[in-house]
């Protein structure tokens, strides 16, 4: 199902009479003919996002190949009110770089400002431009031997200006932090097409009010980020995985508590995953394995590492779950003992989203709650969604590290597609007034983009949302960047 909402609040540009010499041909001379596509069919792959039908339309896209012209075109846009969606990876879930179905806005992609403009061995930075991929960022660290922690599904394929604009977070933020954590500083086109410098790879920097953060989870609304000066760790000597079975949530809370308490800040991953998310998984994705004997309802995927060699990491995982096993905590459990073990214990975590998109209709709810609340969350929203809608699948994993639940319940077996999307309104309200009267959030690292933006001000209070209009005003008074994201005009 697509979904080809229109909400920009600005007049079609396409129809415009003056809007091929005002706006696209100042735009070509600035970027060449390699730098604009107005092909229908060349364009599509802009125009659609990769999961969740999200779909629109654009009279260009646009592809500049450095900061300067990029803010040049930017200075046209704003000019002529031309809107503006910015563009990196387009591996969003929430609809954010998609441009709306009226055709008022062109996409502004960062495909073409892929390169890495330094490394400071010394001072653990690397500066790199919004468009480079990530699992290339991660590459170019690791041959200097450091890490750039910031791992996710799509790591391949998305950029790290569209992780920077949605605060992106992953498998690894109980250790490193999310996006926000590993941003030292940035380069931001705002929208009347100045540049903001701030390129600054200090620790420590007082003067004033800290401006990267206002854009770092901004999703495209405030400016466009063309570089950053990121943040980059020791490269571990040594892991340690293993896969462990509970029989609640609350067990593996426990888990958690003890295994902070043994190896601290080792802890790199900590994942919960329900039994019906292997089974999808093992249903629709090739060699994804079962690594224990017997089932059980709940397991952990859990990851040391650690700058000592040899066997300690492996010998205080061992201890943990020993000890866990003896407070009834953990049932069973498989430690990996190679790398080609710790890769086929990951496959069953890296297979769910893909087995759960060929399962049938799901309700997806990308949600944060305090770590110590996630069994009662997970306890009430099940509970509550099987007496509205009986026969639901709870389905359920995500980051217990960091308090993140991916809660995506799946249709009833042999239920009417149609029938089951017309209660996504119903299983939304109902998941997000329990994650919120827990405390929570409901958008731990997706962000809102076009997804959630109708139920923010059923979660906001009025106070905040005027704090965030205030500053999308102050910033775009046109409303010409990434508008009808976030927020509404």
């Amino acid at each position: 199902m697509s979904k080809d909402i229109s909400g920009s609040n600005h007049t079609p540009t396409a129809g415009r009479p003056d809007f091929a010499t005002a706006v696209l041909a100042p735009i070509r001379a600035i970027v060449g003919d390699r730098g604009l596509i107005t092909d229908p069919d060349t364009m599509q792959p802009f125009m659609e996002s990769w999961r969740d039908g999200w779909v629109g339309r654009s009279p260009a896209v646009v592809l500049p190949d450095s900061t300067e012209a990029l803010a040049a075109v930017v200075r046209i846009c704003a000019e002529t009110r031309t809107p503006i969606v910015p563009q990196g990876g387009n591996t969003g879930l929430t609809g954010a770089s998609q441009p709306h179905a009226d055709g008022t806005e062109i996409v502004l992609s960062t495909n073409r400002l892929n390169r890495i403009r330094e490394i400071d061995i010394d001072n653990d930075t690397m500066t790199v431009e919004a468009g480079c991929i990530l699992a290339n960022i991660q590459n170019a660290a690791r041959d200097i031997g450091r890490l750039f922690p910031m791992s996710l599904a799509a790591e391949g394929s998305c950029q790290i200006g569209g992780n920077i604009a949605t605060n992106a977070g992953g498998v690894q933020v109980v250790r490193y932090g999310n996006m926000r954590n590993l941003v030292a500083g940035l380069e931001v086109v705002l929208p009347d097409g100045r540049i903001w410098d701030g390129l600054r790879g200090l620790r420590k920097d007082n003067a004033g009010y800290d401006m990267k953060q206002i854009f770092i989870g901004s999703e495209g609304t405030l400016g466009i980020v063309t570089a950053a000066v990121l943040k980059l760790s020791p490269l571990p000597r040594a892991t340690a995985t293993a896969l462990v079975a509970v029989s609640a949530p609350s067990d593996a809370v426990d888990l958690l508590t003890r295994a902070k308490g043994v190896a601290g800040d080792r802890i790199i991953t900590f994942e919960l995953i329900q039994r019906d998310c292997i089974d999808v998984a093992r249903r629709h994705v090739p060699d994804v394995p079962d690594p224990l004997r017997d089932r059980y309802p709940w397991y952990v995927l859990v990851e040391l590492a650690d700058q000592d060699g040899g066997n300690r990491l492996m010998e205080m995982l061992e201890g943990i779950l020993e000890a866990g096993m003896e407070a009834g905590e953990v049932l069973d459990g498989v430690v990996a003992a190679s790398k080609a073990q710790a890769d086929s214990l990951w496959r069953i975590r890296e297979g769910i989203p893909e087995g759960q998109k060929r399962e049938g209709v799901s309700f997806k709810h990308d949600v944060s709650v305090p770590i110590s609340r996630v069994a009662r969350f997970l306890d009430r929203a099940n509970a509550a969604l099987e007496r509205e809608c009986p026969g639901i699948r709870p389905f359920a994993f995500g980051h217990l590290g960091d308090g993140n639940i991916h809660f995506n319940p799946i249709q009833a077996e042999g239920g009417d597609p149609a029938e089951w999307k017309a209660k996504l309104a119903t299983v939304n309200a109902i998941v997000h007034d329990i994650v919120v009267e827990l405390g929570g959030s409901i958008s731990a690292e997706h962000g809102i983009g076009r997804l959630r933006i109708d139920e923010m001000p059923r979660y906001k209070s009025a106070v905040e949302l005027d704090m965030m209009a205030t500053l999308k005003r102050a910033f775009d008074p046109h409303n010409i960047m990434n508008p009808g994201k976030i927020l509404r005009a």
